[in-house]
């Protein structure tokens, strides 16, 4: 694993000291492998939710159409 060197003003340091201790990580490395990792995720679903509201409406999701999924099903 890489290492990573992060200057902090105390005010944030402090901070990132209490969310390992009020949170249960082990080490403020991984309350900040955990941030990324959150971020990472809510960049996918930005994403994807910007290429859902680009996309051409697609079949309503009527009667019909759970009336055809349960035929598929069965």
């Amino acid at each position: 694993m890489a290492t990573m060197n992060v200057s902090l003003p105390e005010s944030l340091r402090s901070f990132v000291e209490r969310q390992v201790a009020d949170r249960g990580f082990g080490t403020s490395s991984e309350y900040m492998r955990e941030l990324i990792r959150r971020d990472q995720d809510r960049q996918k679903l930005r994403a994807l939710l910007l290429e859902g509201a680009e996309s051409t409406p697609g079949t309503p999701a009527d009667d019909a159409y759970f009336d055809s999924l349960r035929q598929r099903v069965k």
